[in-house]
C-alpha cells in the first residue's frame, strides 16, 4: 500500500501519510507539553508547599485543556472531511469502466470471469487477473461461501464479499507490472494461502491474452499428453474442474481450459512449474491442508502423464 500505482491507490496513500503526519506531530507535541509540565512541577515543588494553590497557573491549565480540546476536536473533523473527500475521489474513478471482471470468492481460492463479447465465450479463470494499462477496470465482487476481502494494496483499497450481497470497485494500473493482492478477511484454515495476482498490460498485450482465453483447450498430439488427457477425463479430476473442448466440465473447482499459462498454482500457494504441478495432483492436502481438492489416486506414469497434459495448456 505504500507503493501506490494506481489513482485509487494514490487517494489512499495520500490519506495515510495524511493521518500518520497528524499522529506523529500530535504525539510529539503532547510529550513536549508533558515535558515541560514534569519540569515545572518539579520547580514548584522545590520553591512552595505541594499544598499550596496558584490560582493564576490554575487558570492557565484550564484555558490550555480547553485549547487542547478545541484543536483535538477540530484535527477530528478535518480528518474525518479529509477520509470523506478523499472516498467520494474515488468512487468518482469509476463509470467509464472498458472491462469487466466478476470475481468470485471460494475457500480459499479466486474464480475470474470476464463476461461473453460478441461471438466470444465467457472466459473463466482462477486466481489472476489481466488488465490493460490505463484504462478503468470494474471488478465485480461476491463469494459462494463465507466472508472474503478482496484487496490489491498497489492498485486500491479493500472490499469484502459478503454472500448474497455482491460488490464491486475499480482498478486501474499506471504502468505495466504484476501486483499481488491477497484475501484480507479471515475465512478459514488456509486464508493466508488466498492470494490473488493482477497482471497489467499493454492493451495490445491484453487483446492478446484474451484471445488465447477466448479459444478451446489445444487437442493433445504427442501420447503423453494424451494419455494425460484420458486419465484426467478417466478419474475424479473432470468432475469438479472443466476443460473447454473436453467433456470435463465440472464447477466445483478452478476451470482448467489454459491452466499452463498461469504464473501459479493454489491461489498463488506455488509457482506453475512441472514439479510444483505434479506435487499438487499427487497430493494437494499436504501442500494446502483443509482444501476442497481431494487426493486421487493416480499410477507414477499417469500422475506425470496428467501434469504434461494439464502444463501444455497454455
Amino acid at each position: 500500500m505504500l507503493r501506490a500505482h494506481g489513482a485509487n491507490a494514490r487517494k489512499i496513500f495520500d490519506l495515510i501519510w495524511t493521518f500518520g503526519a497528524v499522529a506523529v506531530t500530535t504525539w510529539l507535541l503532547v510529550m513536549l507539553v508533558l515535558a515541560m509540565a514534569l519540569f515545572r512541577r518539579h520547580l514548584a515543588e522545590a520553591s512552595r508547599s505541594p499544598l499550596q494553590i496558584d490560582s493564576d497557573q490554575e487558570s492557565r491549565l484550564i484555558r490550555a485543556v480547553g485549547i487542547a480540546t478545541a484543536l483535538t476536536v477540530v484535527v477530528l473533523i478535518a480528518l474525518t472531511i479529509g477520509s470523506f473527500f478523499a472516498g467520494k475521489s474515488i468512487a468518482s474513478l469509476s463509470g467509464s469502466e472498458t472491462v469487466i471482471v466478476r470475481v468470485t470468492g471460494h475457500q480459499w481460492w479466486w474464480e475470474i470471469r470476464y463476461p461473453k463479447i460478441d461471438s466470444s465465450h465467457a472466459i473463466v479463470t482462477a486466481n489472476e487477473i489481466h488488465i490493460p494499462v490505463g484504462e478503468s477496470v470494474k471488478v465485480k465482487l461476491d463469494s459462494l461461501d463465507v466472508i472474503h476481502s478482496f484487496w490489491v494494496p498497489s492498485l486500491a483499497g479493500k472490499r469484502d464479499l459478503i454472500p448474497g450481497r455482491p460488490s464491486e470497485l475499480s482498478l486501474i494500473a499506471d504502468k505495466p507490472g504484476i501486483y499481488r493482492g491477497q484475501c484480507a478477511e479471515f475465512c478459514g484454515y488456509q486464508h493466508a494461502h488466498m492470494a490473488i495476482t493482477v497482471v497489467a498490460e499493454s492493451r495490445k498485450a491484453f487483446d492478446a491474452w484474451r484471445s488465447r482465453q477466448d479459444s478451446d483447450a489445444v487437442t493433445p498430439i504427442a501420447d503423453e499428453e494424451r494419455r494425460g488427457q484420458a486419465a484426467f477425463l478417466g478419474t475424479g479430476c473432470a468432475l469438479c474442474h472443466a476443460i473447454r473442448g473436453t467433456l470435463a466440465s465440472g464447477t466445483v473447482g478452478p476451470d482448467l481450459t489454459h491452466v499452463g499459462g498461469r504464473r501459479s498454482l493454489a491461489a498463488d500457494t506455488l509457482a506453475m512449474t512441472p514439479g510444483a504441478l505434479a506435487a499438487w495432483i499427487a497430493d494437494p492436502q499436504s501442500i494446502k491442508p483443509g482444501a476442497k481438492m481431494p487426493r486421487i489416486a493416480l499410477s507414477a506414469d499417469d500422475l506425470n502423464a496428467v501434469a504434461t497434459y494439464l502444463g501444455s495448456l497454455e
